[in-house]
């Protein structure tokens, strides 16, 4: 395994450079097998695991389902010793009674100062922890003023009850604004943004604002020079639920077209020549990019943690990588033609 350092500007601790995804730990992955994926990835050196307060709420969960798994494995072990835990609020039902989505009504809890300050406290109960080490805002809340947000946020780093904050799906400039007024408050910024990225990409979409993008990339590159607080990419989706392996599991509708059928197909071919497997190849691009980022692995089985663990020691040359990154250029210049 391999570490990274995570801050955001005041508080800072290392992770592993994989980060364990539990969404469905405790529904459809039960848990005698969620805590044996636990104890083999800790084990394997893992360090960073990411859960939140509403998986599992749309396949016969309470949402809190994998919160609860977490908890139990961390009373069994004595404490979460070296593990750094991630967990998530905001999207959980703000109407019991109506179905849980991401488009309009999305019917989220949102990020008022008193969702985040219950939310937080309830997710500390469910996991058996005095603190946090990452609370994200789970899905941006426009409708919330980013300062009561932000000064939210605050004040629980300031009780200690989180290390650092982050925020997940969400526009670059809101982003950027949140980060600016965490700094006028005089309370730590997001220090970790969480958003979708794998080696494919999603056709352009206004209003779109979930995925990692060219910008976004350029700005965290920039983040920890220049007196700028630091910031972290995490990458949920990073295999597309098993799509680059399996023919009967089909990318969301926006990844579906042609840039992408090219990508797959390189990856495929690099992933033959170099003796891996297309998911180690993807999360091994993900890792040695430019921009590095952590990926986000949902992990249902022993047997898929192992591909994934293969995958953080996998490097690819500097030629390789060139390859895989001009996959598609012949299809976009034809579009563009």
């Amino acid at each position: 395994m391999r570490y990274r350092t995570i801050s955001n500007g005041t508080t800072s601790f290392e992770v592993s450079t994989l980060c364990l995804g539990t969404m469905f730990f405790g529904t459809r992955t039960d848990a005698a097998t969620s805590l044996e994926i636990l104890d083999r990835f800790a084990g394997a050196g893992g360090t960073f695991v990411d859960t939140a307060n509403n998986y599992n709420a749309w396949v016969g969960g309470h949402g809190r389902d994998s919160e609860d798994v977490l908890g139990a494995w961390i009373r069994r072990r004595g404490g979460l010793g070296d593990v750094r835990l991630a967990t998530k609020l905001g999207a959980a039902k703000k109407d019991p009674a109506l179905p849980l989505q991401n488009v309009e009504p999305t019917n989220f809890q949102g990020l008022s100062a008193e969702v985040v300050a219950r939310e937080a406290r309830l997710s500390l109960r469910h996991l058996g922890v005095d603190r946090i080490d990452v609370l994200y805002g789970h899905v941006d809340d426009r409708e919330t003023p980013i300062a009561e947000t932000v000064a939210a946020f605050g004040q629980l780093q300031r009780e200690g009850l989180v290390g650092i904050s982050g925020i997940s799906n969400v526009a670059l400039w809101r982003l950027i604004e949140a980060r600016d007024e965490a700094l006028r408050q005089g309370v730590d910024p997001y220090g970790v943004v969480q958003q979708g990225y794998s080696y494919v990409y999603p056709s352009p979409g206004f209003g779109r604002t979930n995925d990692v993008s060219v910008e976004l990339l350029d700005y965290v590159a920039a983040a920890g020079t220049g007196g700028r607080p630091p910031l972290a990419i995490t990458a949920y989706s990073p295999l597309h639920q098993g799509a680059f392996a399996r023919d009967d599991k089909p990318m969301w509708a926006p990844m579906r077209h042609a840039s992408n059928r090219e990508r797959v197909r390189a990856l495929h071919d690099v992933a033959a020549e170099v003796g891996a497997t297309p998911n180690q190849v993807a999360l091994s691009w993900l890792l040695g990019g430019d921009v590095p980022v952590i990926p986000v692995v949902g992990i249902s089985s022993v047997a898929q943690l192992e591909e994934a663990l293969t995958a953080s020691e996998l490097d690819l040359d500097a030629d390789v990588r060139a390859r895989l990154d001009a996959a598609d250029l012949d299809v976009r210049a034809s579009v563009a033609a």
